[in-house]
């Protein structure tokens, strides 16, 4: 639009744009069939785009959308390009998931793999810094699910589309208080068990006469809090 054609609150300009009224009648047109083709893509890629997605299906919504998104409005663009990047993306879809049910290697280095975040009450640092997971995260997900302390947990499975799996421990053993420091009264609340602390960063637990004044041998680090029971 030329400098001089700009008019200030041009309420034709503001409404429609630089496109005659007509081009509403193909604008539905053009949202029909990208529409359709976006369910007909979605289909053909499998049920787990319904579902979780994972990278390769967030990375091909994310190119479907970019693909279909600007021919919907602007008159100067047509239909096949999008079509072409639709065929594209479901074909190339549907590859991955044939090679990743013939080579492991390849699923896990495009699916990604299963991560054990917490093992028999204690911590995995360096899986939950692979995955890049804070541990108050993963206590907000205990928390959630109604553990207040890591000896309620067998383990944790961080999956490969990004969901937690948590196994019990039957029976619960003492642990490290999953409970934000700053609720005074709920962690008094909690049960303590006898002569046993847990190590303050991974929760590895040990009697207390083993513990006082050394390292945790599982992280190296030195402070231990009570382990709680319930």
């Amino acid at each position: 639009m030329q400098q001089e054609e700009f008019k200030l609150f041009d309420t034709m300009r503001v409404i429609l744009g630089d496109v005659p009224w007509s081009f509403l009648i193909e604008a539905v047109i053009r949202v029909t069939f990208l529409y359709v083709l976006l369910v007909v893509a979605m289909r053909l890629m499998g049920k787990r785009m319904g579902g979780q997605l994972s990278r390769n299906d967030m990375a091909a919504m994310v190119a479907m959308a970019a693909a279909v998104g600007v021919p919907m409005q602007a008159p100067d663009r047509g239909l096949m390009p999008p079509l072409c990047i639709a065929v594209i993306i479901v074909v190339g879809q549907r590859l991955i998931a044939a090679w990743t049910l013939r080579s492991k290697k390849f699923e896990q280095a495009s699916q990604d793999d299963i991560a054990i975040l917490l093992e028999d009450g204690c911590l995995q640092y360096s899986a939950m810094e692979s995955s890049v997971l804070p541990k108050e995260r993963l206590f907000a997900k205990l928390r959630s699910e109604g553990i207040t302390h890591l000896g309620q947990v067998k383990r944790v499975y961080m999956e490969a589309n990004g969901n937690f799996t948590i196994l019990p421990q039957e029976p619960p053993q003492p642990g490290l208080t999953v409970l934000p420091n700053w609720d005074e009264e709920f962690l008094a609340d909690q049960e303590k068990a006898p002569d046993t602390l847990a190590c303050a960063h991974c929760g590895n637990v040990l009697p207390s006469k083993q513990a006082s004044n050394q390292v945790c041998p599982h992280c190296q680090h030195q402070q231990w809090l009570p382990a709680v029971v319930g």
